[in-house]
């Protein structure tokens, strides 16, 4: 699998997995405000990248463990403010996202099952 397959990966993923969370959150909070402030706490590189570790554990098999592994270690731009670890892990999150969207949507589901024992 080649790096730009990987980016791809994580286009779509940072897509799919901010809708997720918009469509869990619209329906709980009425302030438009609030939502918002809400969603950006769960899209955002610091969630993501404790969702990584956790998925990683408990969660990802070897196939998917080693897409995993090549998506952290992507040559990608970050930002100087933003600490590159938290980034590669948030970056492998979405990667994992975006191949179990176009590949097993039934394993996404799962995925997300996972997340949203954590969105507290």
């Amino acid at each position: 699998m080649e790096s730009f397959d990987l980016k791809r990966f994580a286009h779509i993923g940072d897509a799919v997995y901010e809708l997720f969370i918009r469509e869990n959150i619209v329906f709980r909070v009425k302030s438009q405000n609030l939502m918002h402030k809400i969603t950006t706490s769960f899209v955002c590189a610091t969630f993501q990248a404790k969702m990584a570790e956790i998925i990683f554990e408990n969660f990802l098999n070897d196939e998917e463990k080693e897409i995993f592994r090549r998506a952290r270690n992507l040559n990608l731009t970050i930002n100087k403010k933003n600490n590159p670890n938290i980034h590669r892990h948030a970056t492998a999150f979405e990667v994992i996202v975006g191949y179990l969207y176009l590949n097993n949507k039934q394993r996404l589901e799962e995925l997300f099952d996972v997340v949203k024992e954590n969105l507290v």
